[in-house]
């Protein structure tokens, strides 16, 4: 199951509202927190909140199938696998 963790600031923006609030809201709907290497704490989506974050992305103009062809990439580059090109040169085959 694939995991997307979220700073105070980020959640407050999926939820609407300001940083303290939204850790309020981790708090209370128990999402697992973990402190990152650069000092931010994290919080983990439920499976709620990446619905709703993957929704807000879609709502977007947001190009979601480069940034998928993005994610992917940076998945290999960090595996040690061969690099791709985005979606968009691959559709135009520029």
């Amino acid at each position: 199951m694939p995991q997307i963790w979220m700073t105070y600031d980020e959640l407050a923006a999926l939820y609407g509202c300001t940083a303290p609030e939204a850790r309020l809201q981790a708090l209370n709907t128990s999402l697992d927190r973990r402190k990152s290497r650069d000092g931010n704490t994290r919080v983990k989506l439920n499976v709620a909140l990446m619905a709703r974050f993957i929704d807000t992305i879609r709502k977007s103009e947001f190009d979601l199938d480069d940034a998928v062809a993005a994610l992917r990439d940076a998945h290999r580059a960090m595996s040690g696998g061969p690099a791709i090109e985005p979606a968009s040169l691959r559709r135009s085959g520029a």
